[in-house]
Parts: C-alpha cells; sequence; structure tokens
C-alpha cells in the first residue's frame, strides 16, 4: 500500500498509566523540568469506560509538557480493583519507550536516580558520537535518554 493516503495529523500526545500521578510528576515535572499543563480527575462511567475499553475503570490524569511542546499523558486508575503492574523488559512484544535528546547526560541520569529511575546499563557511546540509555522507573515505563555528540572543536575548547 505505497499510495495510501495520510490519515494522521500530527502526534498529540503519549499516554502513561502510572501508580501515583504525584510519584510520576517527581520525575517528570520536578527531575527533567517538564511543564505541568493541567491534572483533573475524568471519572468513570459508560463514556470512559468505553473509551479505554476497561469496565468499571475511574482515573484522573495529569499532562506534562517538554520545552518544544512533546506531551506526556500521566493517567491513574483508582478502579478497577485488579489492575496491576507489569513488569516488561525491552525485548518483550508490546513493550515501549520514549526517547528524550539532553544536553548533560550525567544530570539528567542524577537527577533521574533521585526520585527511583535507574540505568539499566552503562551510557554507550555510538559511532555518531552520540550517547545512549535506557532508564526504567518505578512503576516499569522505560525512557531513553540521547546525548547528542558535541559539535566539532567543542572538546578542544572545553579543555582549554
Amino acid at each position: 500500500m505505497t499510495d495510501a493516503v495520510p490519515l494522521i495529523r500530527k502526534t498529540e500526545h503519549t499516554g502513561l498509566t502510572v501508580s501515583s500521578i504525584d510519584e510520576a510528576l517527581k520525575f517528570w515535572v520536578g527531575a527533567l523540568g517538564f511543564t505541568l499543563d493541567y491534572r483533573k480527575t475524568l471519572g468513570g462511567g459508560p463514556v470512559m469506560e468505553n473509551i479505554v475499553g476497561v469496565p468499571g475503570a475511574d482515573l484522573s490524569n495529569a499532562m506534562v509538557v517538554t520545552t518544544d511542546g512533546y506531551r506526556i499523558e500521566l493517567l491513574e486508575y483508582s478502579a478497577p480493583d485488579d489492575r496491576r503492574t507489569l513488569v516488561q523488559r525491552p525485548c518483550d512484544v508490546g513493550s515501549a519507550h520514549v526517547t528524550f535528546t539532553v544536553e548533560d547526560m550525567d544530570e539528567v541520569l542524577a537527577r533521574s536516580g533521585l526520585v527511583g529511575w535507574k540505568p539499566q546499563g552503562e551510557p554507550q557511546r555510538l559511532p555518531s558520537g552520540a550517547v545512549v540509555v535506557y532508564v526504567r522507573g518505578p512503576d516499569g515505563h522505560t525512557v531513553e535518554f540521547m546525548q547528542p555528540p558535541a559539535p566539532m572543536g567543542a572538546e578542544v575548547e572545553a579543555a582549554q
């Protein structure tokens, strides 16, 4: 299907289900510096159940925004009672991650660590010069941090 008409206008947001919006905001706003756009109770009922496909769903949300406008929706369900925490590895089908470009890998890892997000390995320098690492949060979400290579000559200036 190479001649399909594009149906998507733009990326709206990425939604993440969390155990506690309060705790999640410590990472997204406190550690990463996103802006809290809003926070509200969505509630439950037939409309919400049909949107999310979960009978008995009752939830709240918060929207956080990066400096360039990328939006992450944090969803906290108070019902149904049988909800659970999934712990997936990056290789497990259905696993997903979001990648953010960072200015200072050491600083973002230090701040993330203060609120319970742990690197999954040592940051690695790619052949392009970029440095990348996955971090995992207390709720099992994976985020990739990528620090672009320094501009040509920046290493020389920094050493002087």
